[in-house]
């Protein structure tokens, strides 16, 4: 499937490899949760399939997709080359194996998923120390590093926070404590790992996908200083009784979030492209819904809503995490292709052009579906309609298939 390396770019066998297990994951995900249906649409989220269906989308999609985008555009970003590709590929072995070790636990047996989470943060603890030694090499350290390295402090943290609880599991013990430790898992997670880093790399490919120049960077430096004092002032509330200060975290990073859409569009503003493709689009897409769900949040815990926190947080990590990086693996995916296949051959014969790597129809309509199925979800949890919700996990286990399928057509070109 793989042709021969060739210059001095980052093994292209690893970010796909990485790439690969994620789209496979993502569809065995939403496969798994078509069981669970009558249980989430009555709001109940914390059950067994649940968890190894939200970890496998959490962990074996968005995870293992950024982890392999890292390893291709850390390199291109900040101009330093991966501190070892031979740890890169035993990472994702053992990172690969906790993911499906972890979430078949917690699908089977959760008490007995200690030992498997201790590997998979293993993993964890193999990818940060990579991508630390890596970002020690840049020589002008930029805004950009900063978000990328809280991002991975957080997703240190995440790992940390998951093999504790289910040591809870594990050990029958900690039930005092079960609660905050699971909302550190969530925040941490959610907050600080994934959007910290889709924050930092938008920076990046917003620019770079519209060809945006002369745009001012200062206001970054704002975003990740609410950002960041929300997940801390978050972090507090949870050792803290009452709502007060969730609240005042949660308002932080609705702050934070709005000033970083308002960036990202001051940024596009600047661009020379005019007509934007769909799956960038789509990721923009992405920014709003986190927006708006950010401010949803904050109402959620002022009024002392648990249930539409909890659906919050669900359309969270479909709309705004999963989201992002489907839009962004529909660039990035065939860009990386063609550049490894095809760029050093132009001129000397007939190659296929980057939009020939993809159907854009079939990718107009998969993004589009894609929103239609959040719209459903949002109405099935509010209403807690059964049928409604079928409805939506029913088309979204497709369109996750197809999904998969586009990505790994792209190999075949």
């Amino acid at each position: 499937m793989f042709p021969a390396r060739t210059g001095t770019e980052t093994d292209i066998r690893l970010p796909f490899s990485f790439i690969i297990f994620a789209v496979l994951a993502f569809a065995a995900s939403q496969l798994v949760l078509l069981a669970a249906v009558p249980a989430m649409s009555g709001g109940a989220f914390r059950l067994p399939l649940v968890w190894a269906a939200a970890h496998l989308a959490l962990l074996g999609f968005a995870l293992m997709a950024a982890m392999g985008a890292m390893y291709q555009l850390v390199p291109v970003a900040f101009l330093t080359p991966i501190w070892s590709e031979r740890l890169g590929f035993w990472q994702f072995a053992i990172t690969a194996l906790g993911i499906v070790t972890v979430a078949a636990s917690l699908a089977l047996a959760p008490n007995e998923t200690f030992l498997p989470s201790l590997l998979l943060l293993f993993g964890i603890v193999l990818f940060v120390w990579q991508m630390a030694m890596t970002l020690k090499q840049q020589k002008n350290k930029t805004i950009m590093t900063l978000f990328v390295a809280t991002s991975l402090l957080f997703l240190l943290l995440t790992g940390a926070a998951g093999a504790l609880l289910a040591f809870h599991f594990f050990a029958a013990t900690g039930a005092n404590s079960h609660e905050t430790v699971f909302g550190l898992h969530v925040l941490f997670g959610l907050c600080g790992w994934f959007t910290l880093l889709i924050m930092g790399f938008s920076y990046k490919m917003a620019p770079m996908f519209s060809l945006a120049h002369g745009f001012s960077m200062r206001p970054a430096r704002y975003v990740y200083a609410l950002y960041t004092s929300g997940i801390a002032v978050g972090l507090i509330s949870l050792f803290l009784p009452g709502q007060t200060w969730l609240a005042v975290g949660s308002s932080l990073l609705a702050a934070g979030f709005a000033l970083f859409a308002w960036h990202i569009y001051a940024i596009l503003q600047k661009r020379m492209k005019k007509a934007l493709d769909r799956p960038f689009r789509f990721s923009l897409s992405a920014i709003v819904i986190g927006l708006g769900l950010h401010v949803a949040a904050f109402a959620a815990i002022v009024i002392g809503s648990g249930r539409l926190l909890g659906i919050i947080v669900y359309l969270f990590i479909v709309g705004w995490i999963v989201f992002s990086i489907i839009g962004y693996l529909f660039k990035i995916v065939p860009f990386l292709w063609w550049t490894h296949r095809y760029s050093e051959k132009v001129g000397q014969e007939n190659v296929p052009t980057l939009k020939q790597m993809m159907n854009e129809r079939l990718i107009t309509v998969q993004c589009l579906l894609f929103a239609v199925a959040l719209v459903l979800a949002a109405a099935a949890l509010l209403f807690t309609n059964t049928t409604l919700f079928a409805a939506f996990q029913t088309l979204f286990a497709g369109l996750s298939i197809l999904f998969a399928g586009t990505i790994l057509a792209v190999l075949r070109k």
